[in-house]
Protein backbone atom coordinates (compact mmCIF):
# COMPACT_ATOMS: atom_id res chain seq x y z
CA UNK A 1 0.00 0.00 0.00
CA UNK A 2 1.69 3.36 -1.23
CA UNK A 3 2.12 5.93 1.33
CA UNK A 4 -0.95 8.49 1.14
CA UNK A 5 1.13 11.66 1.78
CA UNK A 6 2.90 10.18 -1.85
CA UNK A 7 -0.25 10.00 -3.98
CA UNK A 8 -2.32 11.85 -6.86
CA UNK A 9 -4.96 13.26 -4.48
CA UNK A 10 -2.84 14.53 -1.97
CA UNK A 11 -0.59 16.14 -4.93
CA UNK A 12 -3.93 17.44 -6.15
CA UNK A 13 -4.76 18.75 -2.27
CA UNK A 14 -1.53 20.22 -2.20
CA UNK A 15 -1.98 22.39 -5.31
CA UNK A 16 -5.60 23.55 -3.80
CA UNK A 17 -4.25 24.90 -0.94
CA UNK A 18 -1.33 26.53 -2.71
CA UNK A 19 -3.66 28.70 -4.52
CA UNK A 20 -5.74 29.12 -2.02
CA UNK A 21 -3.14 30.63 -0.13
CA UNK A 22 -3.93 34.01 -2.20
CA UNK A 23 -7.66 35.58 -2.65
CA UNK A 24 -8.41 35.67 -6.13
CA UNK A 25 -11.33 36.30 -7.87
CA UNK A 26 -11.89 32.30 -8.91
CA UNK A 27 -11.17 31.46 -4.93
CA UNK A 28 -14.70 32.52 -3.79
CA UNK A 29 -15.69 28.86 -5.23
CA UNK A 30 -13.82 27.51 -1.68
CA UNK A 31 -15.20 30.21 0.82
CA UNK A 32 -15.46 29.36 4.27
CA UNK A 33 -17.66 31.78 6.32
CA UNK A 34 -15.39 32.66 9.15
CA UNK A 35 -18.79 33.23 11.56
CA UNK A 36 -22.57 32.75 11.07
CA UNK A 37 -24.03 36.14 9.53
CA UNK A 38 -20.29 37.55 8.62
CA UNK A 39 -21.30 37.57 4.64
CA UNK A 40 -24.49 38.94 5.15
CA UNK A 41 -23.23 41.87 6.68
CA UNK A 42 -21.14 42.48 4.51
CA UNK A 43 -23.39 42.84 1.50
CA UNK A 44 -26.19 44.80 3.83
CA UNK A 45 -27.06 48.72 3.44
CA UNK A 46 -24.25 49.74 5.72
CA UNK A 47 -20.32 50.92 6.04
CA UNK A 48 -18.25 48.70 7.45
CA UNK A 49 -14.79 48.29 8.22
CA UNK A 50 -13.48 44.55 8.23
CA UNK A 51 -10.91 43.88 10.43
CA UNK A 52 -8.17 41.09 10.78
CA UNK A 53 -4.56 40.39 10.89
CA UNK A 54 -3.20 39.52 7.14
CA UNK A 55 -3.90 36.24 5.86
CA UNK A 56 -7.45 36.21 8.08
CA UNK A 57 -9.45 36.20 5.07
CA UNK A 58 -10.51 39.56 4.67
CA UNK A 59 -10.44 39.56 0.82
CA UNK A 60 -11.62 36.35 0.92
CA UNK A 61 -14.72 37.80 2.43
CA UNK A 62 -14.85 40.92 0.55
CA UNK A 63 -14.31 39.06 -2.85
CA UNK A 64 -17.04 36.72 -2.03
CA UNK A 65 -19.55 39.42 -0.89
CA UNK A 66 -18.18 41.69 -4.20
CA UNK A 67 -19.60 37.90 -6.50
CA UNK A 68 -22.79 37.61 -4.88
CA UNK A 69 -23.84 41.31 -5.44
CA UNK A 70 -22.74 40.96 -8.92
CA UNK A 71 -24.61 37.53 -9.44
CA UNK A 72 -27.73 40.03 -7.84
CA UNK A 73 -26.61 42.59 -10.64
CA UNK A 74 -25.52 45.17 -7.83
CA UNK A 75 -22.94 47.26 -8.98
CA UNK A 76 -20.01 47.09 -7.50
CA UNK A 77 -15.91 47.65 -7.96
CA UNK A 78 -13.83 45.91 -5.86
CA UNK A 79 -10.07 48.23 -5.34
CA UNK A 80 -6.82 47.22 -4.13
CA UNK A 81 -5.51 49.44 -2.32
CA UNK A 82 -1.95 47.85 -1.38
CA UNK A 83 -1.05 49.42 -5.64
CA UNK A 84 -0.77 52.86 -3.84
CA UNK A 85 1.81 52.25 -0.94
CA UNK A 86 3.89 55.62 -1.11
CA UNK A 87 1.63 57.86 -3.12
CA UNK A 88 1.21 61.20 -0.96
CA UNK A 89 -2.03 62.98 -0.47
CA UNK A 90 -4.13 64.08 -2.84
CA UNK A 91 -2.72 62.25 -5.76
CA UNK A 92 -3.35 58.96 -3.78
CA UNK A 93 -7.30 59.75 -3.21
CA UNK A 94 -7.11 60.78 -7.20
CA UNK A 95 -6.08 57.23 -7.88
CA UNK A 96 -8.36 55.54 -6.15
CA UNK A 97 -11.00 57.42 -7.18
CA UNK A 98 -9.37 56.67 -11.19
CA UNK A 99 -9.51 52.84 -9.98
CA UNK A 100 -12.96 52.95 -8.45
CA UNK A 101 -14.62 54.09 -11.55
CA UNK A 102 -12.13 52.45 -13.79
CA UNK A 103 -13.84 49.42 -11.52
CA UNK A 104 -17.34 50.15 -12.20
CA UNK A 105 -17.07 50.90 -15.63
CA UNK A 106 -15.79 47.32 -16.07
CA UNK A 107 -18.85 46.22 -13.97
CA UNK A 108 -21.23 48.12 -16.19
CA UNK A 109 -19.69 46.98 -19.49
CA UNK A 110 -20.40 43.13 -18.49
CA UNK A 111 -22.40 42.51 -15.64
CA UNK A 112 -24.74 45.10 -16.04
CA UNK A 113 -25.59 44.01 -19.74
CA UNK A 114 -24.68 40.15 -20.03
CA UNK A 115 -27.45 38.32 -20.55
CA UNK A 116 -27.65 35.56 -18.10
CA UNK A 117 -27.46 32.79 -20.85
CA UNK A 118 -23.98 34.04 -21.00
CA UNK A 119 -22.12 31.33 -19.51
CA UNK A 120 -18.35 31.78 -20.64
CA UNK A 121 -18.93 34.91 -17.87
CA UNK A 122 -21.09 34.09 -15.27
CA UNK A 123 -20.37 30.33 -14.66
CA UNK A 124 -16.51 30.71 -15.26
CA UNK A 125 -16.23 33.34 -12.59
CA UNK A 126 -19.25 32.60 -10.48
CA UNK A 127 -20.57 29.17 -11.09
CA UNK A 128 -24.23 30.77 -11.76
CA UNK A 129 -26.35 33.08 -13.25
CA UNK A 130 -27.81 35.87 -12.02
CA UNK A 131 -32.14 36.24 -11.49
CA UNK A 132 -32.17 39.39 -12.34
CA UNK A 133 -33.08 40.92 -15.80
CA UNK A 134 -29.35 42.98 -17.61
CA UNK A 135 -29.62 46.62 -17.58
CA UNK A 136 -31.07 49.27 -20.08
CA UNK A 137 -28.35 48.58 -22.65
CA UNK A 138 -28.49 52.51 -24.26
CA UNK A 139 -28.63 54.03 -20.72
CA UNK A 140 -25.67 52.10 -19.65
CA UNK A 141 -23.79 52.82 -22.62
CA UNK A 142 -24.13 56.51 -21.46
CA UNK A 143 -23.73 55.53 -17.77
CA UNK A 144 -20.13 54.24 -18.87
CA UNK A 145 -19.26 57.19 -21.08
CA UNK A 146 -19.58 59.60 -18.07
CA UNK A 147 -17.27 57.34 -15.88
CA UNK A 148 -14.93 57.41 -18.56
CA UNK A 149 -15.06 61.11 -18.89
CA UNK A 150 -14.34 61.51 -15.02
CA UNK A 151 -11.50 59.09 -15.24
CA UNK A 152 -9.97 60.99 -18.49
CA UNK A 153 -10.21 64.42 -15.69
CA UNK A 154 -8.77 62.66 -12.97
CA UNK A 155 -6.15 61.20 -14.74
CA UNK A 156 -5.19 65.22 -16.02
CA UNK A 157 -5.34 65.91 -12.70
CA UNK A 158 -2.80 62.96 -11.24
CA UNK A 159 -0.23 63.92 -13.98
CA UNK A 160 -0.53 68.44 -13.06
CA UNK A 161 1.72 69.87 -10.55
CA UNK A 162 -0.40 70.70 -7.18
CA UNK A 163 -0.77 74.32 -6.22
CA UNK A 164 0.85 75.60 -9.43
CA UNK A 165 0.81 79.11 -10.26
CA UNK A 166 -2.02 79.40 -13.39
CA UNK A 167 -2.93 81.96 -15.42
CA UNK A 168 -6.06 83.28 -17.15
CA UNK A 169 -6.43 85.73 -20.13
CA UNK A 170 -9.30 86.94 -20.73
CA UNK A 171 -9.71 89.36 -23.53
CA UNK A 172 -11.44 91.11 -26.55
CA UNK A 173 -11.02 91.77 -30.25
CA UNK A 174 -12.92 94.00 -32.74
CA UNK A 175 -12.04 94.25 -36.38
CA UNK A 176 -13.19 96.94 -38.33
CA UNK A 177 -13.21 96.90 -42.02
CA UNK A 178 -14.86 98.56 -44.84
CA UNK A 179 -15.04 95.65 -47.25
CA UNK A 180 -16.56 92.12 -47.40
CA UNK A 181 -14.94 89.12 -46.62
CA UNK A 182 -13.37 88.88 -42.83
CA UNK A 183 -13.68 86.05 -41.23
CA UNK A 184 -14.06 86.32 -37.21
CA UNK A 185 -13.59 83.06 -35.36
CA UNK A 186 -13.96 82.53 -31.32
CA UNK A 187 -12.00 80.37 -29.56
CA UNK A 188 -12.24 79.29 -25.70
CA UNK A 189 -12.33 82.71 -23.67
CA UNK A 190 -10.62 84.64 -25.80
CA UNK A 191 -11.78 86.31 -29.11
CA UNK A 192 -9.58 85.84 -32.10
CA UNK A 193 -9.66 86.74 -35.70
CA UNK A 194 -9.19 85.97 -39.40
CA UNK A 195 -8.89 88.04 -41.97
CA UNK A 196 -9.28 87.58 -45.37
CA UNK A 197 -9.65 91.05 -47.46
CA UNK A 198 -10.23 91.82 -51.44
CA UNK A 199 -10.45 94.87 -51.47
CA UNK A 200 -10.52 98.18 -48.66
CA UNK A 201 -8.79 98.17 -45.79
CA UNK A 202 -9.34 96.80 -42.03
CA UNK A 203 -8.25 97.84 -37.89
CA UNK A 204 -8.02 95.73 -35.33
CA UNK A 205 -7.56 96.70 -31.34
CA UNK A 206 -7.48 94.34 -28.72
CA UNK A 207 -7.87 94.92 -24.88
CA UNK A 208 -6.57 92.13 -22.54
CA UNK A 209 -6.83 91.34 -18.83
CA UNK A 210 -4.88 88.63 -17.06
CA UNK A 211 -5.37 86.82 -13.93
CA UNK A 212 -3.23 84.51 -11.76
CA UNK A 213 -4.83 81.89 -9.24
CA UNK A 214 -2.69 78.61 -7.91
CA UNK A 215 -4.28 75.11 -9.09
CA UNK A 216 -4.89 72.73 -6.11
CA UNK A 217 -5.54 69.62 -6.42
CA UNK A 218 -7.18 69.29 -2.99
CA UNK A 219 -9.83 72.08 -4.26
CA UNK A 220 -10.53 70.21 -7.39
CA UNK A 221 -11.57 67.22 -5.29
CA UNK A 222 -14.21 69.35 -3.30
CA UNK A 223 -15.61 71.23 -6.59
CA UNK A 224 -16.64 67.56 -8.11
CA UNK A 225 -17.87 65.99 -5.50
CA UNK A 226 -21.08 67.25 -6.15
CA UNK A 227 -20.38 65.16 -10.01
CA UNK A 228 -19.29 62.01 -8.45
CA UNK A 229 -22.19 61.85 -6.45
CA UNK A 230 -24.82 62.02 -9.56
CA UNK A 231 -23.19 59.47 -10.94
CA UNK A 232 -23.61 56.86 -8.26
CA UNK A 233 -27.34 58.75 -8.08
CA UNK A 234 -27.75 57.75 -11.65
CA UNK A 235 -26.42 54.06 -10.92
CA UNK A 236 -28.89 52.91 -8.48
CA UNK A 237 -31.32 54.52 -10.41
CA UNK A 238 -30.31 52.60 -13.19
CA UNK A 239 -29.91 49.47 -11.26
CA UNK A 240 -33.07 49.94 -9.15
CA UNK A 241 -31.26 49.58 -6.24
CA UNK A 242 -27.37 50.51 -4.86
CA UNK A 243 -24.10 49.70 -5.35
CA UNK A 244 -20.90 49.17 -3.38
CA UNK A 245 -17.21 49.53 -3.11
CA UNK A 246 -14.81 47.60 -1.73
CA UNK A 247 -12.15 48.92 -0.99
CA UNK A 248 -9.45 46.23 0.29
CA UNK A 249 -6.09 46.41 2.48
CA UNK A 250 -6.66 50.33 3.66
CA UNK A 251 -3.53 49.77 6.33
CA UNK A 252 -0.81 50.07 3.14
CA UNK A 253 -2.04 53.51 2.54
CA UNK A 254 0.27 55.96 4.37
CA UNK A 255 -1.25 55.99 8.24
CA UNK A 256 -1.09 59.94 8.19
CA UNK A 257 -3.66 60.21 5.03
CA UNK A 258 -6.24 57.04 5.97
CA UNK A 259 -8.64 59.02 7.42
CA UNK A 260 -8.56 61.92 4.50
CA UNK A 261 -9.28 59.39 2.04
CA UNK A 262 -11.63 57.43 4.03
CA UNK A 263 -13.69 60.74 4.81
CA UNK A 264 -13.87 61.60 1.14
CA UNK A 265 -15.29 58.51 0.07
CA UNK A 266 -17.85 58.61 2.66
CA UNK A 267 -19.11 62.17 2.01
CA UNK A 268 -19.24 60.80 -1.79
CA UNK A 269 -21.45 57.86 -0.64
CA UNK A 270 -23.56 59.44 1.88
CA UNK A 271 -27.14 59.68 0.84
CA UNK A 272 -26.14 58.83 -2.50
CA UNK A 273 -26.73 54.72 -2.83
CA UNK A 274 -23.48 53.86 -2.35
CA UNK A 275 -22.07 51.97 0.46
CA UNK A 276 -18.83 51.27 1.77
CA UNK A 277 -16.66 47.88 2.83
CA UNK A 278 -13.27 48.59 3.47
CA UNK A 279 -10.36 45.94 4.94
CA UNK A 280 -7.71 46.62 6.67
CA UNK A 281 -5.59 45.83 9.44
CA UNK A 282 -6.32 47.36 13.32
CA UNK A 283 -3.85 48.73 14.82
CA UNK A 284 -2.00 49.48 11.57
CA UNK A 285 -4.86 52.24 10.60
CA UNK A 286 -6.07 54.78 11.41
CA UNK A 287 -9.68 55.19 10.29
CA UNK A 288 -11.04 58.69 12.35
CA UNK A 289 -9.29 61.50 13.77
CA UNK A 290 -10.62 63.74 16.06
CA UNK A 291 -10.97 67.74 15.05
CA UNK A 292 -13.06 70.62 13.67
CA UNK A 293 -14.28 69.07 11.76
CA UNK A 294 -13.48 65.59 12.18
CA UNK A 295 -11.84 63.34 9.46
CA UNK A 296 -13.17 59.76 8.59
CA UNK A 297 -15.66 57.65 9.51
CA UNK A 298 -16.48 56.64 13.11
CA UNK A 299 -17.23 53.45 14.67
CA UNK A 300 -20.63 52.91 15.58
CA UNK A 301 -21.60 56.15 14.33
CA UNK A 302 -20.57 56.46 10.51
CA UNK A 303 -19.71 52.28 10.46
CA UNK A 304 -19.84 49.01 11.97
CA UNK A 305 -17.30 46.81 12.47
CA UNK A 306 -16.34 43.73 11.38
CA UNK A 307 -13.93 41.61 13.33
CA UNK A 308 -12.42 38.41 11.51
CA UNK A 309 -9.76 37.87 14.15
CA UNK A 310 -10.29 33.91 15.40
CA UNK A 311 -7.45 34.48 17.93
CA UNK A 312 -5.76 31.45 20.05
CA UNK A 313 -7.71 32.67 23.24
CA UNK A 314 -10.85 31.08 20.84
CA UNK A 315 -9.32 27.90 20.15
CA UNK A 316 -11.99 25.80 19.98
CA UNK A 317 -13.66 28.27 17.39
CA UNK A 318 -10.40 29.18 15.23
CA UNK A 319 -9.51 24.73 15.21
CA UNK A 320 -13.54 24.07 13.88
CA UNK A 321 -13.21 26.74 11.01
CA UNK A 322 -9.50 25.62 10.22
CA UNK A 323 -10.19 22.20 9.73
CA UNK A 324 -13.74 23.21 7.98
CA UNK A 325 -11.30 24.56 5.53
CA UNK A 326 -9.28 21.65 5.22
CA UNK A 327 -11.98 18.88 4.74
CA UNK A 328 -13.52 20.91 2.02
CA UNK A 329 -10.12 21.08 0.14
CA UNK A 330 -9.58 17.17 1.06
CA UNK A 331 -12.91 16.22 -0.34
CA UNK A 332 -12.62 18.16 -3.54
CA UNK A 333 -9.09 16.24 -3.91
CA UNK A 334 -10.78 12.95 -3.00
CA UNK A 335 -8.15 11.88 -0.44
CA UNK A 336 -9.77 10.95 2.41
CA UNK A 337 -10.32 12.21 6.30
CA UNK A 338 -7.98 14.16 8.36
CA UNK A 339 -7.17 11.92 10.11
CA UNK A 340 -5.91 9.82 7.39
CA UNK A 341 -2.83 11.75 7.11
CA UNK A 342 -2.50 14.03 10.20
CA UNK A 343 -1.86 12.40 13.74
CA UNK A 344 -3.67 13.20 16.73
CA UNK A 345 -1.12 16.35 17.68
CA UNK A 346 -0.46 17.60 14.12
CA UNK A 347 -3.52 19.41 13.98
CA UNK A 348 -3.23 20.78 17.01
CA UNK A 349 0.23 22.10 16.95
CA UNK A 350 -0.94 23.60 13.39
CA UNK A 351 -3.59 25.46 14.78
CA UNK A 352 -1.34 26.93 17.43
CA UNK A 353 1.67 27.60 14.48
CA UNK A 354 -0.86 29.52 12.76
CA UNK A 355 -3.03 31.15 15.94
CA UNK A 356 -5.59 30.97 14.31
CA UNK A 357 -4.78 32.56 10.48
CA UNK A 358 -6.31 30.73 7.84
CA UNK A 359 -3.50 31.55 5.23
CA UNK A 360 -0.61 30.62 7.48
CA UNK A 361 -2.38 27.44 8.53
CA UNK A 362 -2.79 26.27 5.11
CA UNK A 363 0.77 27.43 4.16
CA UNK A 364 2.45 25.16 7.04
CA UNK A 365 0.08 22.12 6.85
CA UNK A 366 1.46 22.47 3.02
CA UNK A 367 5.06 22.78 4.07
CA UNK A 368 4.64 20.38 7.16
CA UNK A 369 3.28 17.45 4.09
CA UNK A 370 6.49 18.78 2.64
CA UNK A 371 8.67 17.66 5.53
CA UNK A 372 6.71 14.37 6.07
CA UNK A 373 8.02 13.11 2.90
CA UNK A 374 11.31 14.36 2.82
CA UNK A 375 11.70 12.17 6.38
CA UNK A 376 10.43 9.24 4.01
CA UNK A 377 8.52 7.58 7.22
CA UNK A 378 10.71 5.66 9.64
CA UNK A 379 9.57 4.92 13.12
CA UNK A 380 7.64 8.22 13.32
CA UNK A 381 5.17 6.83 10.64
CA UNK A 382 3.59 8.11 7.49
CA UNK A 383 1.51 10.41 8.49
CA UNK A 384 2.55 14.42 9.12
CA UNK A 385 3.23 14.76 13.19
CA UNK A 386 3.54 17.08 15.53
CA UNK A 387 7.35 17.20 14.48
CA UNK A 388 7.14 17.71 11.15
CA UNK A 389 4.39 20.50 11.85
CA UNK A 390 7.10 22.38 14.20
CA UNK A 391 10.12 21.93 11.44
CA UNK A 392 7.44 23.83 8.83
CA UNK A 393 6.63 26.42 11.19
CA UNK A 394 10.33 26.87 11.91
CA UNK A 395 10.39 27.43 8.05
CA UNK A 396 7.46 29.58 7.64
CA UNK A 397 9.41 32.56 9.85
CA UNK A 398 11.34 33.29 6.47
CA UNK A 399 7.57 34.10 5.55
CA UNK A 400 6.02 36.26 8.41
CA UNK A 401 9.39 38.21 8.09
CA UNK A 402 8.73 39.06 4.83
CA UNK A 403 5.12 40.29 5.44
CA UNK A 404 6.53 42.04 8.14
CA UNK A 405 8.66 44.03 6.29
CA UNK A 406 6.38 44.82 3.81
CA UNK A 407 3.81 46.13 6.18
CA UNK A 408 6.15 47.84 7.89
CA UNK A 409 8.26 50.36 5.43
CA UNK A 410 8.29 53.44 7.27
CA UNK A 411 8.66 52.49 10.95
CA UNK A 412 10.17 48.70 11.47
CA UNK A 413 13.04 49.64 13.65
CA UNK A 414 10.52 50.03 17.13
CA UNK A 415 8.50 47.13 16.45
CA UNK A 416 11.83 45.24 15.27
CA UNK A 417 13.34 46.10 18.79
CA UNK A 418 10.52 45.89 20.65
CA UNK A 419 10.02 41.66 19.47
CA UNK A 420 13.29 41.28 20.40
CA UNK A 421 13.14 42.77 23.65
CA UNK A 422 9.81 40.02 23.96
CA UNK A 423 12.19 37.16 22.25
CA UNK A 424 14.52 37.69 24.85
CA UNK A 425 12.38 38.09 27.77
CA UNK A 426 10.15 34.72 26.85
CA UNK A 427 13.36 32.31 25.68
CA UNK A 428 16.42 34.09 27.58
CA UNK A 429 14.66 35.22 31.15
CA UNK A 430 11.77 33.00 32.06
CA UNK A 431 12.17 29.47 29.37
CA UNK A 432 8.64 29.86 28.26
CA UNK A 433 6.33 30.69 25.40
CA UNK A 434 4.06 32.98 26.97
CA UNK A 435 4.14 36.18 28.86
CA UNK A 436 1.00 38.91 30.90
CA UNK A 437 0.94 42.52 30.08
CA UNK A 438 -0.66 44.85 32.28
CA UNK A 439 -4.36 45.64 31.01
CA UNK A 440 -3.67 49.47 32.16
CA UNK A 441 -0.39 50.25 30.57
CA UNK A 442 -1.10 52.37 28.12
CA UNK A 443 2.00 54.16 26.40
CA UNK A 444 4.08 53.82 22.94
CA UNK A 445 5.64 50.20 23.77
CA UNK A 446 2.10 48.92 24.48
CA UNK A 447 0.90 50.10 21.02
CA UNK A 448 3.74 48.13 19.73
CA UNK A 449 2.74 45.20 21.11
CA UNK A 450 -0.80 45.47 19.82
CA UNK A 451 0.98 45.95 16.50
CA UNK A 452 3.11 42.71 16.79
CA UNK A 453 -0.21 40.99 17.46
CA UNK A 454 -1.55 42.49 13.67
CA UNK A 455 1.74 41.50 12.76
CA UNK A 456 1.75 37.87 13.58
CA UNK A 457 4.72 37.91 15.72
CA UNK A 458 2.99 37.47 18.89
CA UNK A 459 -0.61 36.17 19.58
CA UNK A 460 -3.42 36.86 22.08
CA UNK A 461 -4.18 33.87 23.88
CA UNK A 462 -6.27 35.27 27.51
CA UNK A 463 -7.90 38.62 27.94
CA UNK A 464 -8.18 38.36 31.26
CA UNK A 465 -5.98 37.05 33.91
CA UNK A 466 -5.23 37.51 37.53
CA UNK A 467 -1.92 37.01 39.65
CA UNK A 468 -2.56 36.06 42.86
CA UNK A 469 1.08 38.01 44.12
CA UNK A 470 -0.86 40.96 42.16
CA UNK A 471 -3.96 41.64 43.62
CA UNK A 472 -6.28 44.12 41.93
CA UNK A 473 -4.06 43.66 38.53
CA UNK A 474 -5.95 42.53 35.89
CA UNK A 475 -3.67 40.95 32.98
CA UNK A 476 -3.44 39.81 29.03
CA UNK A 477 -1.95 36.39 28.10
CA UNK A 478 0.44 36.64 25.04
CA UNK A 479 2.20 33.80 23.14
CA UNK A 480 5.44 34.22 21.69
CA UNK A 481 5.01 32.96 18.05
CA UNK A 482 6.06 29.35 17.54
CA UNK A 483 8.04 30.20 14.86
CA UNK A 484 10.33 31.55 17.45
CA UNK A 485 10.87 27.70 19.49
CA UNK A 486 10.44 25.24 17.00
CA UNK A 487 12.14 23.85 14.13
CA UNK A 488 15.40 23.68 14.12
CA UNK A 489 15.80 26.10 16.98
CA UNK A 490 13.50 24.29 19.00
CA UNK A 491 14.79 24.64 22.67
CA UNK A 492 13.54 20.89 24.33
CA UNK A 493 14.38 22.66 27.96
CA UNK A 494 11.39 24.99 26.61
CA UNK A 495 8.13 25.27 29.43
CA UNK A 496 5.02 25.11 27.23
CA UNK A 497 2.35 26.79 28.74
CA UNK A 498 -0.30 25.06 27.32
CA UNK A 499 -3.35 27.86 27.30
CA UNK A 500 -5.73 25.67 25.41
CA UNK A 501 -6.22 23.34 27.68
CA UNK A 502 -8.09 23.76 30.87
CA UNK A 503 -6.13 22.88 33.52
CA UNK A 504 -3.66 25.59 32.37
CA UNK A 505 -5.18 28.29 33.82
CA UNK A 506 -2.56 28.23 36.80
CA UNK A 507 0.34 28.67 34.55
CA UNK A 508 -0.82 31.17 33.29
CA UNK A 509 -0.71 33.14 36.79
CA UNK A 510 3.15 33.05 37.55
CA UNK A 511 4.30 36.55 38.53
CA UNK A 512 7.29 35.76 36.98
CA UNK A 513 5.97 36.10 33.42
CA UNK A 514 4.89 39.66 33.78
CA UNK A 515 6.21 41.35 31.21
CA UNK A 516 6.73 45.09 31.90
CA UNK A 517 7.88 47.36 28.58
CA UNK A 518 10.43 49.91 29.10
CA UNK A 519 9.02 53.60 28.41
CA UNK A 520 11.37 56.77 28.49
CA UNK A 521 9.82 60.38 29.43
CA UNK A 522 9.81 61.35 25.28
CA UNK A 523 7.93 57.89 24.54
CA UNK A 524 5.01 58.71 27.57
CA UNK A 525 4.86 62.46 26.53
CA UNK A 526 4.23 61.60 22.66
CA UNK A 527 1.92 58.50 23.37
CA UNK A 528 -0.51 60.65 25.85
CA UNK A 529 -0.53 63.13 22.86
CA UNK A 530 -1.35 60.28 20.14
CA UNK A 531 -4.13 58.84 22.41
CA UNK A 532 -5.80 62.13 22.51
CA UNK A 533 -6.12 62.92 18.59
CA UNK A 534 -7.13 59.70 16.56
CA UNK A 535 -9.84 57.13 17.47
CA UNK A 536 -7.96 53.57 17.43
Amino acid sequence: MSNILDTPEMAKLLTLVEEAARSTEEGVKHFVEPAPGTLRRTTSKRHHIVFGRRGSGKSSLLRKAAADLTVDRRPIAYVNLEKFKGHSYPDVLISVLISTFEEFKKWMDSAAVHPPTKTSFWQKLFGTAPKRPSFNRPQSLQLSERLDQHIKALEAELHRSDNMEMRVTDGAETVESDSVGVKVKAKSSILTAEGETTAGSSQTSKQEVEQKYKHSKADFLHRHILNFQRLFTDLGALSGGDAYLFLDDLYHIRRSDQARVLDYFHRLAKDHNLWLKVGTIRHRTRWYVHGDPPIGMKIIDDADEIDLDLTLEKYSLAKSFLTKILTNFATTAAVGRLDGFLTDGALDRIVLACAGVARDFLSIFRRSVGVALERGGGHRGEKVGVEDVNVAAGEYDSAKREDFKRDTLDDSSPLEEEFRKIRQFCLEENNTNCFLLDKELHHAEVDLIHELVDLKLVHLVRSRVTVSARPGRIYEAYMLDVSQYAGARKRRELQMVEFWKPNSTESLRKASIIYTPSMTVEQSVGSDSMSAAPEQ
